[in-house]
Order: C-alpha cells, then sequence, then structure tokens
C-alpha cells in the first residue's frame, strides 16, 4: 500500500436520525477524523467544502431528498454593521473578547449547562456532562481558542484581557482563509444584550485584524427559525451545487 492511498481520509456514513432544524424530515450525515500532522490542512479543505468540525470529526449534511443545509460564510472586507448591528455592537462596547487555549473550566461548563437549559432543553447536547463538555473543547487537533467575553477593566486596553463574570463565550477554529466559529454560548439572562450576534460581529473585526477574508457560520436552514439569524450578515457567501455564490 503506498502512502498516498495509507494517508488518506476515509469517509463514513451516518444512519438516518431526526433533523433538528426541520420537523418530520431525517438527517444523515458523511464524516471523517481529523487527527494527526494532517488534521489542520484537512480541516481547511473539508471547511472550505462545506464540512463543520466537532471534536476530532468533520462532517457535512448526506441527506438523500433534502439540500436544505447550506454552508455560509461571511465576507470580512466588504462587510458593513447595520444600524441595528451597530446599536449591538455599542450595547456590549463595556465587554472585551480574550482568546486562550481550549482549555475549559467549571465556569464555562455553567454557562454551557444554562444556555442548553433555557435554549436548547431537547436538543442533542441537553445531557452532555461536564466531561462530555470538556471533551468537545479539548479534543480537537487543528488551531483553536476558546474565547472569552467579560467585562473591560482599566488596564484591557493594553493586556486585551477583561475582568469578572463570564457573560460568552465561542469555541473558534482559525483556518488559512478565516475563523470559523464551532460553538457559541451566552448567558440567557442577558438577552437584551442580545450577546449571539454581537459574538459575530466580534468576530468579524478580529478576522478584520488578522487579514482573514471569512468567517464561516455554519449552516444556513432557510425555513428553520432558530437558523435564521445568519442570514442577517450580509455579504455573504453560501455554498451552491455550482460552488460559493455571493448575497447581498
Amino acid at each position: 500500500m503506498t502512502r498516498p492511498l495509507r494517508d488518506a481520509p476515509q469517509f463514513y456514513l451516518t444512519s438516518p436520525t431526526p433533523c433538528p432544524y426541520l420537523p418530520g424530515r431525517e438527517e444523515r450525515k458523511v464524516f471523517t477524523h481529523l487527527v494527526g500532522a494532517r488534521a489542520r490542512d484537512l480541516n481547511d479543505v473539508l471547511s472550505q467544502g462545506g464540512f463543520r468540525r466537532s471534536q476530532s470529526i468533520a462532517y457535512r449534511p448526506a441527506c438523500e431528498t433534502c439540500r436544505a443545509c447550506i454552508s455560509v460564510r461571511i465576507v470580512v472586507a466588504d462587510f458593513r454593521p447595520s444600524r441595528s448591528f451597530r446599536k449591538i455592537a455599542s450595547r456590549n462596547s463595556d465587554l472585551i473578547g480574550e482568546a486562550l487555549p481550549p482549555q475549559p473550566r467549571s465556569e464555562h461548563y455553567s454557562l454551557f449547562r444554562g444556555y442548553l437549559d433555557d435554549r436548547h432543553p431537547e436538543g442533542g447536547m441537553a445531557t452532555m456532562s461536564a466531561l462530555d463538555f470538556a471533551m468537545m473543547v479539548e479534543d480537537t487537533h487543528v488551531e483553536t481558542s476558546l474565547i472569552e467575553y467579560r467585562r473591560r477593566g482599566p488596564d484591557s486596553g493594553f493586556t486585551g484581557r477583561g475582568q469578572g463574570d463570564l457573560f460568552a463565550f465561542a469555541l473558534t477554529d482559525r483556518l488559512s482563509d478565516g475563523l470559523s466559529m464551532v460553538y457559541s454560548v451566552y448567558d440567557p439572562a442577558l438577552e437584551a444584550r442580545s450577546l449571539g450576534t454581537f459574538m459575530v460581529l466580534e468576530h468579524v473585526e478580529r478576522a478584520r485584524k488578522l487579514g482573514l477574508p471569512y468567517v464561516y457560520l455554519g449552516y444556513w436552514v432557510e425555513d428553520s427559525p432558530k437558523m435564521a439569524y445568519k442570514a442577517r450578515f450580509l455579504p455573504q457567501e453560501r455554498l451552491m451545487p455550482q460552488g460559493w455564490e455571493r448575497v447581498g
């Protein structure tokens, strides 16, 4: 067996399960493992082809009769926040995001648990234990950060660090062409802050400073209310059968 064949990723197909986005439908996924020295390069290629990462797995919907899940990425250079976005950014100007190694702590799990119980009590992650959560954060073979959002302190402008309680966090991969928001969590009691939207806006600015052209948001499903927010971040590119197409 030649080395190229031995190193080639192996892809697998899951059995049908209930769709988490569209009631009455089933989903299937094609997936492969992201491990070893080539994990980062493979994650880049697969992300550009519509895959998402979960721990050491890269997956993509492979439903036989449905193509509702569409990969979307924000075009950073041309993004101009709308009036409503500017209000959200201003509302959260007292917060600062700090990128840290993917090392979970009890406060992360506590926030994660509260978020799930409030927003996704029946979701697939609802039964995740602290150990499951730790694996979700730590089990990565690519460049990943845990970006924490706390209040600005008197020295935040110099240190880049916040202080006090944890308001939100995002598990984020750095790709060769962008930032991929793997999973985001925020305090559901602070709904007026629109922290989910704020984190996306902050990632756009973070990518801009890093010189990266895209922020990957995962899948947009037009008929799923929980996914509707992704269509607001324009201009964006959506992965269609013929390739990435610009919208907005």
